[in-house]
């Protein structure tokens, strides 16, 4: 839950360690961490677009994907703080002390390839000195995409874990969709850090403890797919789509094109090294792009864009019990407790059914402002809600993006609740912003809600952020002009794009923001 992380989660970590609305031009290119803004983009406004007096209070955290800087940005639009590295970007979290957590992006890891890679978490001191870092990026297992700070100060890592052709051909996977590098299986490990370096991983949960197959009853995990909710059909992500065309071949083609050119796309997979034609081949079948954690219900929330789901599993667990379906404090071990976005993936709905496309960033809402459309009473303190990025590629009626904040069936006796037979609720998000005319990010991208009840939008592909109210009124505007410092990647004719992961505001309460930048 970002909106409320600074109260949880940094004291434990240090502890180890003893108002303008016009558009501004983009900084100038001998600035570290800057560059001049491409010539596409020249004739677009860069850097503050819009700051009206509704904005919420604040500062925001972001890191555009071809830099190894993350900056820190008043209401004005301008940088008030900049953290230095050595890396490219992912997700990252402002400390207590005001310090920086960040995903740190290795060149080339061994076997592992696709967006969202990285291998190393570091910890910048605010002139960018690293006071710790942690690295996976070995031939089994490499870190990707997100990481969350729990409340006792470990860290929650999302890995990808191989499976060799052999073995997953030994657990149903359809050979029709199994390339020769296997499959990349996603999993959480909890890391316990340690000085000056490293540290111990004290909890693991693995997808591939519960999957289930309806191929043979001689392999393992066999059952009926609808009558197994709680796990994950090896053969989800492609069961219910007809063989590609043509057409799907060259999206697949331009869509990876596009991830390479915005610097998203890393790993030892080379760009110029032949790809499988077929999508259904790429190992990275899952795809998990998020974490969130939600402290007092010991819930975590994860995202698969290529299931176009998003999961509620328990952290209540022991290791052992999150490998099996029996334990912890909902009694499940590490299978499914709620999904959402798609129930065919479960066997329980059709294409009619499918709400989410390609989605990003869920995060829980703490209840204080949580809502059901834009009258602010509306909303119960003591639902369980979340908001979702939305993505909203290959929608049935067009292409657009969205931010959708669900209701969820929980219980606080039972649990999450659902009818046996038919998909998880809720039957629709119960609000939502959208703009069909000029809001699209089909890949990356992030929102979170704010105290005041406003919703901060990264929209990743064109680097814009921006703040809207609940009534869908754009309050804040700002167009990320830094293109960066990491080369641009073949296939962009040498212009950076302006692409950005993710962002958030804190609030100048942070003790964060206190430590940086001193009390207002």
């Amino acid at each position: 839950m970002r909106t409320i992380l600074h109260a949880v989660v940094a004291v434990p970590f240090v502890a180890l360690l003893a108002a303008s609305s016009a558009a501004q031009p983009a900084p100038p290119p001998d600035q570290p961490g800057r560059g001049a803004p491409p010539e596409a983009a020249a004739e677009q406004p860069l850097g503050l677009v819009l700051s009206t007096d509704e904005v919420a209070p604040g500062y925001v955290l972001y890191a555009p994907l071809l830099s190894t800087s993350t900056f820190l940005l008043d209401n004005a639009g301008e940088v008030v703080h900049e953290w230095p590295s050595a890396y490219g970007p992912g997700s990252e979290y402002l400390l207590d002390d005001g310090t920086l957590l960040r995903c740190a992006r290795l060149v080339d890891p061994p076997r592992f390839h696709g967006g969202g890679i990285y291998g190393r978490i570091e910890r910048l001191a605010p002139d960018g000195t690293v006071l710790w870092f942690y690295e996976l990026a070995n031939e089994q297992q490499v870190l990707h995409h997100d990481f969350e700070v729990l409340p006792n100060g470990n860290i929650l890592a999302i890995v990808w874990e191989y499976v060799s052709p052999k073995d997953a051909l030994a657990h149903g996977r359809d050979p029709r969709a199994l390339g020769q590098d296997g499959l990349f299986a996603d999993g959480l490990i909890e890391i316990r850090p340690t000085l000056p370096s490293g540290g111990e991983i004290v909890w693991e949960w693995h997808v591939w403890d519960h999957l289930v197959q309806d191929v043979s009853e001689h392999m393992p995990d066999y059952g009926q797919i609808a009558e197994h909710p709680g796990r994950f059909d090896v053969n989800g992500e492609h069961r219910d789509a007809p063989p590609p065309t043509a057409d799907d071949l060259a999206r697949a083609a331009e869509l990876e094109e596009q991830m390479r050119a915005l610097g998203y796309v890393g790993g030892s997979d080379d760009a110029d090294a032949p790809k499988e034609d077929d999508p259904r081949k790429r190992p990275d079948f899952m795809h998990v792009n998020a974490v969130d954690y939600h402290a007092d219900l010991d819930l975590i929330l994860l995202s698969s864009p290529h299931l176009c789901e998003v999961w509620v599993i328990d952290h209540s667990t022991t290791t052992e019990q999150a490998r099996g379906t029996s334990g912890g404090r909902r009694g499940h071990g590490g299978d499914i407790l709620w999904r959402w976005g798609d129930p065919r993936r479960y066997g329980a709905g059709t294409d009619a059914d499918q709400r989410f496309f390609y989605q990003h960033d869920p995060e829980w809402l703490d209840g204080s402002n949580a809502f059901a459309g834009p009258d602010p009473g509306a909303a119960r303190v003591d639902d369980l809600r979340i908001t979702v990025f939305n993505n909203g590629g290959q929608r049935p009626d067009g292409d657009w993006s969205s931010i959708d904040e669900l209701v969820l069936p929980f219980d606080p006796v039972r649990g999450f609740v659902r009818e046996p037979g038919k998909p998880f609720g809720p039957e629709q998000p119960v609000w939502t912003y959208s703009d069909k005319g000029t809001f699209l990010s089909p890949f990356i991208s992030g929102a979170q809600r704010l105290p005041n009840g406003d919703t901060l939008v990264c929209e990743g592909i064109s680097g814009r952020l921006f703040e809207v109210n609940r009534a869908g009124k754009v309050v804040w505007d700002y167009r990320n002009p830094v293109t960066g410092d990491v080369p641009a990647p073949k296939g962009t004719g040498g212009v950076p794009p302006l692409a950005v992961f993710r962002a958030t505001r804190y609030g100048p309460e942070h003790p964060g923001i206190v430590a940086l930048l001193g009390a207002k």
